[in-house]
């Protein structure tokens, strides 16, 4: 899982309940570190465990992600920094919750965005944030027009620090975005997925 995924989360939310329950696979990987991180340093990739935001996932260079849609990035560049206000907010819950009407008032604020994207980009966008623990959907996508809701994971601290992500939307906001082309900016290290 860790590595088809690159992070487990410590506590995942569950939509039955409404809260966050403690996820089994992160506690498998806990009690067998040492071996998970010999097994992949083999191939060059370090298994980081941060207790802090309860997150584990590898980096290295052999760590090859798929590269990432326009959309998809600036999603995770706006999330960071909704999760970092609501954070600073003194909030006491655990993990940041937005809507997607949230997330794209914040491309247009920043002016991220030339045109509206199609409901296909943000599907295929929000799949990939999902697959990756980036996020995870309150409510279905089949209706995209309403409030769709979503948890913000703490993955989002491991892929971005909150000063990078002002520095990044400052320069996506002096250039031209298509948002339909993969990023070509991401290192491969920790951006890429």
């Amino acid at each position: 899982t860790l590595y088809r995924q690159t992070f487990i989360l410590e506590k995942k939310y569950d939509k039955r309940t409404g809260r966050s329950r403690l996820n089994p696979e992160y506690y498998q990987c806990t009690g067998h570190l040492e071996f998970i991180r010999a097994y992949f340093s083999i191939m060059g990739i370090d298994v980081i465990e941060n207790t802090s935001v309860g997150v584990i996932y590898i980096r290295g260079e052999q760590v090859v992600g798929e590269k990432l849609p326009k959309l998809a990035t600036l999603y995770i560049l706006v999330l960071k920094l909704i999760c970092d206000e609501q954070m600073m907010a003194a909030s006491t819950t655990e993990n940041a919750v937005t809507s997607l009407g949230a997330v794209h008032e914040k491309l247009a604020v920043y002016r991220l965005l030339k045109r509206q994207p199609s409901p296909t980009e943000i599907k295929r966008s929000l799949s990939l944030l999902k697959r990756y623990q980036m996020i995870e959907l309150l409510d279905p996508m089949e209706d995209l027009e309403g409030p769709v809701q979503m948890v913000i994971y703490p993955a989002i601290h491991v892929v971005l620090m909150g000063d990078d992500a002002r520095e990044l939307i400052g320069t996506y906001g002096e250039g031209d975005i298509q948002e339909d082309e993969p990023d070509e900016s991401n290192d491969t290290s920790e951006s890429e997925l």
